[in-house]
């Protein structure tokens, strides 16, 4: 696997290059955003990891200039901050995941591991050009796009595409949080909910109204997709 890290704390940094050498992970280290995004146009990475607040060119502004050029090469941020409106907004600008500093080695592998099999998975459906048709929504696994009543819908970023092919998948089927961080993003142990609450309330603004949001909240459990229901609230 090749990884590039774009961090500017070099102790992060060692503590990372050490257990990519355990791994066997073929890991380059960009301490300034601007540097980082070049390295990033100069070859073909399997994952990148990318900080908050850096030099040059702030993480949020990096991923977001990536995922314009339709790249969807798999981005975990590294943040210190840990507000709900944080999170949303690195999400929005399509880091896939996020670990909040301090982390553990282990659970930041964990999470490198988990995205990597997930971004294999999807990428092994898109070859298969399968198209997923619901009563209201077109999915295309091959252009990873999604059409509702004919209209596309803009700027759902690779995992908020991934959650809800999994919803559709499993109509009226009720998932816990945990279940939805273990199927779709591939975490037993080191997700964290909210994150499922994030997505979730991103996609019921892409793709729902008040009236019909399709993705509903299960209260106690946890949610499901279903285009069959209209309800004031979910």
């Amino acid at each position: 696997m090749k990884i590039l890290v774009i961090e500017d704390n070099e102790s992060v940094c060692e503590m990372i290059e050490m257990f990519f050498l355990k791994e066997g992970i073929d890991g380059k280290f960009i301490h300034d955003g601007l540097e980082g995004y070049n390295e990033f146009k100069t070859s073909e990475w399997d994952l990148l990891i990318v900080d908050w607040m850096l030099p040059g060119m702030d993480g949020v502004t990096l991923c977001r200039k990536i995922r314009r050029e339709n790249s969807e090469v798999p981005i975990i941020m590294l943040t210190a901050k840990d507000s709900e409106s944080d999170q949303v907004l690195g999400l929005e600008m399509g880091a896939d995941d996020y670990v909040t500093k301090p982390f553990s080695p282990l659970a930041l592998m964990a999470r490198i591991k988990a995205v990597a099999r997930r971004y294999q998975k999807n990428n092994g459906d898109a070859d298969k050009g399968n198209i997923l048709q619901t009563k209201y929504l077109s999915i295309n696994k091959d252009s990873r796009e999604v059409f509702l009543g004919g209209t596309l819908i803009q700027n759902l970023t690779p995992k908020e595409f991934d959650l809800l092919s999994y919803f559709a998948q499993h109509p009226r089927q009720v998932f816990t949080r945990d279940q939805l961080l273990e199927r779709v993003w591939g975490y037993q142990f080191y997700g964290d909910e909210r994150t499922v609450d994030v997505h979730v309330k991103r996609l019921r603004k892409k793709i729902g109204t008040d009236r019909q949001p399709f993705v509903h909240t299960v209260w106690g459990v946890g949610y499901k997709f279903d285009e069959s229901v209209e309800m004031n609230e979910s």
